[in-house]
């Protein structure tokens, strides 16, 4: 399921996150070991200090976008239709190898991509492990490599 940029999708079909906790605006590239987001940073924002996302944001806004990658296999059906009443959620488990290089300010629109580097699945939730970037146009902000646990919550 791969997207031309100019068909963005809304992240919060994937994710349980709301504002003030949404840290991805779009999903402008998916597949099933990819992903692109795009996160423009508000004044308002959470983890915005002195005009800067501070460092927390950029984990919070990797891990949204990477559990994007594994967190829509939940929403299909075996004949892959689309079930929006489903409910996961997600954890960091772990981050390996993170460095940020600079942080972003208020008004950036930042760019992050995620590779699915491995994955387990069992029933109602998956294990993976994403090797993510961000970006502010083409200069690299921040990278890592993340594990992840993600399940999907019976009502």
């Amino acid at each position: 399921m791969s997207n031309p940029s100019t068909e963005k999708i809304l992240i919060h079909k994937y994710l349980p996150h709301r504002e003030p906790m949404l840290m991805v605006d779009y999903i402008s590239e998916e597949n099933l070991e990819n992903v692109t987001t795009e996160f423009t940073i508000a004044e308002s924002n959470l983890f915005v200090e002195n005009g800067e996302l501070v460092e927390a944001g950029l984990i919070e806004n990797a891990a949204q976008s990477c559990s994007a990658i594994v967190a829509k296999e939940f929403f299909f059906d075996d004949n892959r239709n689309i079930n929006e009443d489903v409910k996961v959620v997600g954890f960091i488990s772990g981050i390996k190898n993170s460095t940020i290089y600079r942080l972003p300010h208020v008004g950036d629109t930042i760019e992050m991509k995620g590779v699915l580097g491995s994955r387990f699945d069992a029933e109602g939730y998956s294990i993976c492990t994403i090797s993510c970037q961000t970006y502010l146009k083409k200069e690299l902000l921040f990278e890592a490599t993340i594990n992840m646990f993600i399940q999907q919550i019976n009502q």
